[in-house]
């Protein structure tokens, strides 16, 4: 079984670095003429046996701009990491504050945002959400899911600890990986 893991294109928090997980924007101009660049490459799947979605606005608009309107249906668990009171927020905006800190220092996971999640909790969630994927797939040949950076990050960095650390995993807009799933999992980059 194949799965193809593509995080979403562009949108105004990604050109401005800002923490975007579950503000439902929209993809920017940028976003989408980047896609539709990349789609011109071929460097995507040509299809699939199911389609999967996050379920928020840039995901879904992802999903259309690149393979149009076909059926698909929506994992929530694959949602971004609930950044709370950063969302929407630069580094710069809050690196004088004293939760900021705490937050991007921790190395338990267990720190959480303000009205947000920690790393942990995050990791649970989208480790059920992969688990939910791999039941919906059983029996199909690949599955298409077009999710966030964050989320990609996480399952690769689980089912590959040994390559690289979960920012390195993180692929840019609009690009992702395949995962070849068998009794030992490989993946190339898309």
């Amino acid at each position: 079984m194949k799965i193809h893991l593509i995080r979403h294109g562009k949108t105004l928090a990604n050109e401005q670095k800002l923490y975007c997980g579950q503000t439902d924007l929209p993809l920017s101009d940028n976003g989408m003429r980047e896609l539709l660049d990349f789609k011109k490459q071929s460097i995507y799947p040509s299809q699939s046996s199911l389609y999967l979605t996050s379920g928020l606005l840039r995901t879904e608009q992802t999903l259309e701009l690149l393979y149009g309107r076909v059926s698909k249906e929506a994992l929530p668990q694959l949602a971004e990491f609930k950044f709370g009171s950063f969302e929407m927020k630069s580094h710069d905006e809050l690196n004088e504050q004293p939760a900021y800190q705490a937050w991007i220092t921790d190395e338990t996971g267990l720190v959480t945002c303000p009205y947000g999640e920690n790393k942990r909790d995050f990791l649970r969630r989208v480790l059920a959400g992969l688990e939910i994927l791999c039941a919906k797939a059983n029996g199909v040949e690949s599955v298409l899911v077009i999710c966030h950076g964050g989320v990609i990050a996480s399952i690769m960095a689980k089912l590959f600890p040994d390559k690289h650390n979960f920012y390195e995993w993180q692929p840019k807009p609009g690009r992702g990986y395949t995962l070849y799933l068998s009794n030992k999992p490989q993946y190339k980059k898309i």
